[in-house]
């Protein structure tokens, strides 16, 4: 008896390429039957070229196999991606973008100057980009920056995103901005991690810069 197949039984997909495979191989050996019935007895097939015609069918079954034991391995690295990325909700995550993180006491946000700059100011604006505050930071070097604004009267589910202006003399300092969220659920959709959330966004695994 095959434990393993007690164990592990086959999944109807398994099933269907098992069934194709053995059906390649029973038509590839009446072939080759009918092929040696049918051969001229004064010029009969050489034994090269049966073995050449046998390892044929060989390396397409073992072909078919590979494709089947590949499939089983992504879905299984996909799973255990799934499971992984579980432990993830509830966790505050940081990721390129330009919406304000907004909390009871205010909100925060952070970026990264590409170089230094003698004059950094950040613009609060609405999601259609009216800018309703500026918060003036002074000088700052190159690297990662955070900022705090009060947002004093405004709606705590507003949705409010920044930009930063940086200017080292007279020209300006290349800058890229952060947003924090939180993820609130685990996507597979075409195969590939993905995070909720609370936002309403979906990210990628590779879009995730930090977790916290």
């Amino acid at each position: 008896m095959d434990v393993g197949a007690v164990i592990n039984p086959p999944t109807p997909k398994e099933k269907a390429a098992t069934s194709k495979s053995q059906e390649n191989q029973d038509r590839f050996l009446t072939l080759l039957v009918a092929q040696m019935k049918n051969q001229d007895p004064m010029n009969p097939m050489e034994n090269a070229q049966l073995t050449t015609q046998i390892a044929q069918i060989q390396t397409v079954t073992g072909v078919e196999n590979l494709n089947t034991n590949i499939e089983k391995l992504v879905a299984q690295t996909q799973q255990a991606q799934a499971f992984q990325g579980v432990a993830m909700v509830g966790h505050d995550v940081t990721l390129e973008g330009s919406r304000l993180a907004i909390k009871s006491d205010g909100a925060e946000g952070s970026f990264k100057l590409e170089g230094p700059a003698d004059q950094v100011r950040v613009h609060i604006t609405t999601a259609a980009g009216t800018v309703i505050d500026t918060v003036d930071l002074g000088a700052a070097g190159s690297g990662t920056h955070s900022f705090g604004w009060p947002r004093a009267g405004i709606n705590p589910n507003a949705e409010l995103h920044f930009k930063v202006e940086a200017l080292r003399g007279s020209k300006p300092v290349s800058a890229t901005t952060y947003t924090r969220d939180t993820v609130v659920a685990v996507t597979t959709q075409g195969g590939k991690l993905g995070f909720q959330l609370a936002s309403g966004a979906t990210a990628g695994a590779d879009a995730i810069l930090s977790v916290d």
